[in-house]
């Protein structure tokens, strides 16, 4: 029974209601069947409130009085003199309960009239079910999504950065936009923007395994170009995968877009690769913003196409903004209109990212309709470097004397920089990573120490692209452990490619020098 707020119109959703037991509101939930009363409007304004009072039916259809007395009803229901009471059911489950009431002036409810309110709440318990479910679905992937976006930000000494992101409205659905940021070895850092084809659950499904995908590859230090060349790959193979499993006459696409960007605070060098992902925003610090113009390279999915890598050298204090198309594509598409309000927003002097953030959302949004029809991904980043002062390196000759000649110079770095407290471990990696150097590799061989806000980076360079690993050695071994004693020693370590050969790198807390 809809209760007529001010002006004649339904009022707002009513608060939870409670019926007495053996009320025929009670009955028809706990039954299932519709029911048809007739009575005086005090009693049926008592149980329609569940106030008190019951009103038992009649198989006659004759009229019927309440056995007890009950309270004046609600004004909604003066003069109420028929009642219909259906259940609403959908897929064998009660959802609730509608009310049909006539008063004076009209003809009561007869049999008829009960078969067509049977009718009408099927077909509303259905409705309201769907509905149900769909809030279900929406909110069930609108979590996962949430799970599997970085909840917070790493801190580390390449980039400040700060994000944004913003789930589609209710009728498009969750998306598979996702951003990571992911500390590499060197003091670098990793920042990616990606877009999984389609909404709901599937694509939240396929945006977790990616986004976990590019944080394996990222910890092998693999080139931008390449990182890509494997996602590639993967999306290859779970659309393969899919299709084997799908069931016939469904329509379920697999594809992404990806932006990968690498930045070294040492040599403030930024490696860029994208794969049909819209191209990155670079802000100078004098304020002027531009696209940056790299390789746009296929959709993830395709399989057997080439990615390139640009690399650039920025400026410190340089911005780059990594988006989703959701950003900008407004509700008539024109990407033109958004890339161009993007470029303004970002453009001027520089402000707190949190501040740029929420000017390039004002200035975006108003473009599209109330609801966003996608998702929207948007990663702020804002270049550091590190001061000469904090990194250090030597050129070693290729001779079995340069280990004595290593340590020294670590421990005289270290006691410059105040930290003696890590001289010993500090000896013994550099004893460890430079014997190797010498015995199992080429020159030219380089000693680096970087200290950052939170660590102390060793790294050991030499021409061999041979990567050495970890073993347990036998108790008759003479050698063997070396690396075990660093991976024990340090907080991690491990080994990347270069284009001259390779780097083995360990990194110490400074917190163990405090």
């Amino acid at each position: 029974a809809a209760r007529p707020g001010r002006d004649g119109l339904p009022a707002g959703p009513p608060g939870p209601f409670s019926y007495a037991p053996g009320s025929p509101p009670a009955e028809a939930l706990a039954s299932g069947r519709a029911s048809l009363h007739r009575a005086d409007a005090a009693a049926i304004g008592a149980w329609a409130d569940g106030t008190g009072g019951t009103v038992p039916s009649d198989p006659s259809g004759g009229a019927v009085r309440p056995a007890t007395p009950a309270p004046s009803g609600p004004p909604d229901h003066d003069g109420a003199h028929s009642v219909l009471v259906v259940p609403l059911r959908a897929r064998g489950t009660a959802l609730g309960v509608a009310l049909f009431v006539r008063r004076p002036g009209t003809e009561p409810f007869d049999a008829d009239d009960l078969l067509l309110a049977e009718e009408i709440a099927a077909r509303a318990g259905v409705c309201v079910d769907n509905a149900r479910r769909y809030a279900a679905e929406r909110s069930v992937a609108l979590t996962l999504q949430r799970s599997l976006l970085p909840g917070r930000l790493p801190e580390q000494a390449a980039v400040e950065v700060t994000s944004r992101y913003l789930p589609a409205g209710a009728q498009a659905g969750v998306g598979g936009d996702w951003f990571d940021v992911i500390p590499l070895s060197g003091a670098r850092v990793a920042l990616v923007v990606g877009d999984v084809v389609g909404h709901g659950l599937h694509a939240s499904a396929v945006m977790g395994r990616l986004r976990a995908a590019v944080r394996t590859l990222a910890d092998l230090d693999l080139p931008p170009d390449e990182l890509l060349t494997h996602l590639d790959d993967l999306v290859v193979q779970l659309a393969q995968d899919e299709a084997a499993e799908r069931v016939p006459g469904t329509v379920r696409e697999t594809g992404a877009t990806c932006l990968y960007v690498v930045y070294d605070p040492v040599s403030r060098s930024c490696v860029l690769a994208r794969a049909g992902h819209p191209a990155p925003v670079l802000v100078t610090p004098g304020g002027t913003a531009r696209f940056l113009d790299i390789p746009g390279g296929p959709p993830l999915g395709l399989g057997g196409l080439p990615f390139e890598s640009t690399e650039l050298r920025l400026p410190e204090g340089s911005l780059l903004a990594l988006y989703t198309d959701g950003l900008v594509e407004g509700h008539d598409h024109d990407i033109g209109a958004g890339l161009d309000g993007l470029r303004a927003a970002l453009s001027g002097p520089a402000a707190p990212l949190e501040q740029t953030c929420d000017a390039v959302l004002d200035a975006l949004l108003p473009r599209r309709p109330e609801r966003p029809t996608d998702d929207i991904a948007l990663l702020l980043a804002r270049t550091r470097a590190l001061d000469a002062s904090q990194v250090r390196s030597w050129d070693l000759p290729a001779e079995r004397s340069t280990v004595a000649d290593a340590r020294k110079f670590a421990s005289e770095q270290l006691a410059a920089w105040g930290l003696e407290e890590l001289g010993f471990t500090t000896e013994l990696v550099v004893s460890e990573l430079v014997t190797n150097a010498v015995r199992h590799a080429y020159a030219p061989i380089r000693l680096r120490l970087i200290r950052e806000r939170a660590s102390l980076i060793c790294e050991v360079s030499d021409a061999s692209s041979t990567s050495p690993r970890m073993r347990r050695a036998r108790v008759t071994d003479e050698g063997g452990r070396g690396l075990l004693l660093v991976a024990q020693l340090t907080e991690r370590w491990g080994t990347r490619f270069t284009p001259d050969g390779k780097t083995i790198w360990a990194e110490q807390p400074l917190a163990a020098a405090g």
